[in-house]
């Protein structure tokens, strides 16, 4: 297929563009099997452009054992027939390209699945072959090294190493999974491996793939070198684990950033440019690393999935992204959910502070989850990240309200977390059910019969079908400040402006304001022109939980006139 040059004069569109994911399997089926599919992609373009997205993400729609939810790889440069061929993503990428929709991919490239031809030759060879040589094998400790070469942890635990067993069957040797054993960790000092993932790149890009999103990327290369580090259990994930040098045995080390440079060659030999982003969980000032232009162009900040309800919590978060972004030359990413997290209006709708696992093992009923709470502050900071300069990463489905189906029985539930923990973590199944295009029906519209989760009664009155065209709805509501946006979003500058401690309140070009209650009680607006609002207005005061987007009827005075890149974005003093 030849490269695509599409909007080949815009080589930063992505800086602040929406993007919104797809969970393939869980979006449209085509076919009726219970598994969504990349024809049921293409079936929803024109959905997704009557939404307004710039460009889609799709999950990995790989060849997969799917023990985590298509995260195994087993081929990198092909599609599991379960969800259609090489040729359907052909035809699925034009059919986006023809409605102005730029298209993203997942590349995987810490770990493969143990599927994969590679791992299987492995298993097959012995140890110090070249085969062996692309993965991570050691010998176990122990008088017959029946104990694993250390202690590290598997980010679905208990262990980060499985024994193999020899063609003989005698006990043979362990390799390193820092997720699941189905998910061996490649070894990357190999030039091996980075020749066939760079391979990789220019595939897809070959094929008319605009972006890329880079799966744990900070998670390639290891130092394993002896004596190991021994790590308290689960010590070696945490953010505060990550030295600023460098140096972690497992995580943003620099060899990391440099396959990134080599990357980066490859995008910017196509015109336009390929963009990537970066799943890189380091702390935020350490995001840069990923988000140069001599690296990924931009990495998720994540800082909001978990930040109090509070106007201050949000507006130092923000102003902390943009002056990071701005001092390297990159674009903020805002996200509220994705594939991998409780949906945003349940967490809304929650007390502050609820153990959210604890809360889905109770099948979602303690502590009782406020609806209308949560879908209400859900839109209010939608609109809001959409005021920002930056991108917006969208998960399929919160343009519905979703909320987690957080009860889904156990014998339904596919993430392998569930099983590791000794069902002591439920996992992320609830954010991953499949979605309702019609009100009524086996599968809500999902496809003929059924669906590969359960669709709970309730999502019913969330469809498409039962939002499409209704004033106030949530679907409208992003519909209208997707089509907004793009005319009211023409620079990269912000101001803060001051106002009440409960109310965030900036202003973008052109007399552009957005203010977001965070508070219990409503507050008053500046005179001007309402442009969008999250939930109904009363009068000239902005209710609780309610961002709204105004233009305002004076010229803008010093204090809240717009800041250029480079003057400072930190947050105002508390009044």
């Amino acid at each position: 297929m030849p490269e695509s040059v599409f909007l080949a004069g815009d080589p930063d569109w992505w800086r602040n563009a929406v993007v919104y994911q797809v969970y393939p399997r869980s979006f449209a089926d085509s076919n009726g099997d219970g598994l969504g599919d990349i024809r049921g992609v293409t079936s929803r373009v024109d959905y997704l452009a009557n939404l307004g997205v710039d460009a889609v993400w799709l999950s990995p729609f790989y060849p997969s054992p799917l023990a985590d939810g298509g995260y195994d790889v087993s081929d990198y440069r092909d599609v599991d027939p379960r969800l259609g061929t090489l040729d359907d993503v052909d035809r699925m990428i034009a059919a986006c390209h023809e409605q102005g929709i730029r298209v993203f991919v997942d590349i995987v490239p810490n770990h493969s699945s143990d599927q994969h031809a590679w791992f299987r030759a492995a298993l097959l060879s012995p140890p110090g072959s070249p085969e062996r040589a692309r993965y991570i094998f050691r010998e176990g400790r122990g008088e017959s090294g029946e104990i694993p070469p250390n202690n590290w942890a598997s980010h679905f635990g208990p262990t980060g190493w499985t024994r193999t067993t020899n063609p003989d069957g005698t006990p043979g040797e362990w390799y390193l999974h820092l997720f699941a054993p189905e998910q061996p960790d490649f070894n990357w000092d190999n030039p091996e491996v980075v020749e066939d993932f760079q391979k990789t790149i220019r595939f897809w890009s070959d094929r008319g793939v605009d972006g890329f999103r880079i799966d744990v990327a900070h998670a390639l290369t290891k130092d394993m070198s002896e004596p190991y580090p021994s790590y308290p259990t689960g010590a070696s994930y945490e953010l505060e684990s990550i030295p600023s040098d460098g140096s972690h045995h497992l995580f943003d080390r620099d060899e990391t950033i440099e396959i990134y440079r080599g990357w980066r060659q490859i995008f910017n030999s196509y015109d336009p440019p390929r963009v990537a982003v970066a799943e890189a969980g380091v702390p935020i000032d350490r995001l840069n690393r990923y988000a140069s232009s001599e690296t990924l162009g931009q990495s998720f900040n994540f800082a909001l999935f978990n930040t109090p309800w509070s106007a201050q919590e949000y507006q130092s978060i923000i102003a902390s992204s943009l002056s990071q972004a701005t001092a390297h030359g990159s674009s903020s990413t805002w996200a509220l959910s994705n594939h991998d997290v409780v949906r945003h209006a349940t967490r809304f709708g929650l007390p502050e502070g609820t153990d959210l696992n604890q809360w889905l093992l109770t099948d979602g009923t303690k502590p009782e989850l406020n609806r209308e709470l949560g879908v209400g502050r859900a839109r209010a900071v939608t609109m809001m990240l959409l005021a920002l300069p930056g991108s917006t990463y969208l998960y399929q489905g919160e343009e519905l309200g979703l909320f987690e189906v957080a009860d889904l029985p156990a014998q339904a539930l596919q993430d392998p977390i569930w099983e590791r923990s000794e069902h002591v973590r439920k996992g992320r199944d609830g954010c991953r059910v499949p979605l309702a295009w019609k009100s009524d029906g086996s599968s809500f519209g999902f496809g003929s019969d059924c669906s590969h989760l359960p669709q709970p009664a309730w999502f019913g009155a969330l469809s498409v079908a039962s939002q499409d065209g209704v004033a106030g709805s949530t679907l409208e509501m992003y519909r209208d400040a997707l089509r907004l946006r793009k005319s009211l979003n023409h620079s990269e500058h912000l101001a803060w402006v001051d106002s009440s401690r409960d109310v965030l309140h900036f202003s973008r070009a052109d007399g552009w304001h957005n203010l977001t209650n965070f508070g219990s009680e409503a507050v008053a607006m500046p005179a001007g022109d309402v442009i969008l609002s999250s939930s109904p207005l009363a009068g000239k005061e902005l209710p609780a939980n309610t961002t709204v987007w105004i233009r305002v009827r004076r010229q803008a005075s010093a204090k809240d006139r717009v800041r250029l890149p480079s003057e400072d974005c930190s947050p105002r003093a508390s009044k």
